[in-house]
């Protein structure tokens, strides 16, 4: 039985969950994880795929519509068609969503597509074999390119691509990422850089704000909301004249979006954080573990919702706070 929509205190409503289903990652971007960095959970601290149904349940039956399946890499947790399979029949959701770097995703993209995913977000962050393994430290540009094909031979679309632009890194690929949609028909987005996690990587330098990467992306033609691919993130897209796909910009620190919020997130251990910048969340694992019925569990998911921020803090952080101290992997992308 569907229940009263979540709203937040602003009047938000919020109808899509971010769900990380692992902390962990094959890969060490150098924007996100440290290369040493071995702190991910131990098995037994995160929740079982009877304990992600149940939840996902209950923010079903509250108005959440829209899942999209994170990590850490979501791929590596054994097991992932399975849960996404039964995901995928919880009453209640309209769409089924995951983000991957995209190394595993063509031995299972046609398997994940039958499970009853929807479509796929590949992070890809330079279309240069080298650059590709010295940002990544560990991965093979090759895998996620047959990743990519994998994803459009199996249906899971639209397929969007996000690039992280740094300058001095990656911002020389700008125009060659946006030519990439005028032969295939892929959706890019290039986001601007976070201060995200104590990696060490974010400054003032290496930023660039969205002007100056729409600059690089130019000759754009804007697109009306219609046009836009599916999704309910904060992209504005446009397309390159005669291209397949569209370019999308998203832009936390030059352009915010917090106004329009739609999204909550729930870590790979059970902790509910109202904001991607959040440094403290509610923790729902305690209630699964006693057994909890789903209104008190549904309660403490609404009083969560009611403490979301009007706005997160980055512009802050970018200009001498310090960053938030949790990677994105323990936050859930």
């Amino acid at each position: 039985m569907r229940g009263a929509p979540l709203r937040d205190s602003f009047g938000r409503r919020i109808d899509y969950l971010r769900l990380s289903v692992t902390d962990r990652c094959n890969l060490r971007c150098v924007y996100c994880l440290p290369v040493s960095f071995s702190g991910f959970l131990p098995v037994s601290e995160l929740l079982s795929a009877d304990d992600l149904v149940e939840l996902v349940s209950c923010f079903a039956e509250q108005g959440i519509s829209k899942i999209r399946v994170t990590g850490g890499e979501p791929l590596v947790r054994p097991g992932i068609v399975d849960l996404i399979a039964r995901l995928s029949r919880v009453w209640g959701l309209r769409e089924l969503s995951l983000s991957t770097n995209g190394v595993l995703l063509r031995e299972q993209a046609r398997d994940l597509a039958k499970a009853g995913l929807s479509r796929v977000n590949i992070s890809l962050d330079s279309l240069k074999s080298e650059r590709f393994q010295r940002m990544t430290r560990f991965g093979r540009l090759e895998d996620v390119l047959a990743g990519i094909d994998a994803a459009l031979t199996a249906g899971l679309s639209p397929v969007k691509i996000n690039v992280v632009v740094a300058k001095g890194f990656n911002d020389d690929e700008i125009a060659d990422f946006t030519r990439l949609t005028a032969s295939i028909p892929v959706h890019v987005r290039f986001i601007e850089l976070m201060p995200m996690g104590e990696t060490g990587f974010f400054s003032e330098e290496r930023w660039m704000p969205l002007s100056q990467i729409m600059d690089r992306a130019a000759p754009l033609e804007p697109l009306p909301p219609a046009c836009w691919p599916s999704g309910h993130g904060p992209a504005r897209y446009f397309r390159r004249p005669g291209a397949q796909g569209t370019v999308g910009f998203i832009a936390a620190l030059s352009c915010g979006f917090c106004s329009s919020c739609n999204r909550m997130r729930l870590t790979a251990k059970g902790m509910l954080m109202p904001c991607l910048d959040a440094s403290e969340g509610t923790d729902l694992r305690p209630l699964l573990r006693r057994g909890a019925d789903r209104p008190e569990i549904q309660r403490l998911i609404a009083e969560a919702a009611r403490k979301k921020p009007r706005r997160h803090s980055m512009l802050e952080r970018s200009r001498g706070l310090p960053a938030n101290s949790r990677f994105m992997c323990q936050i859930g992308g």
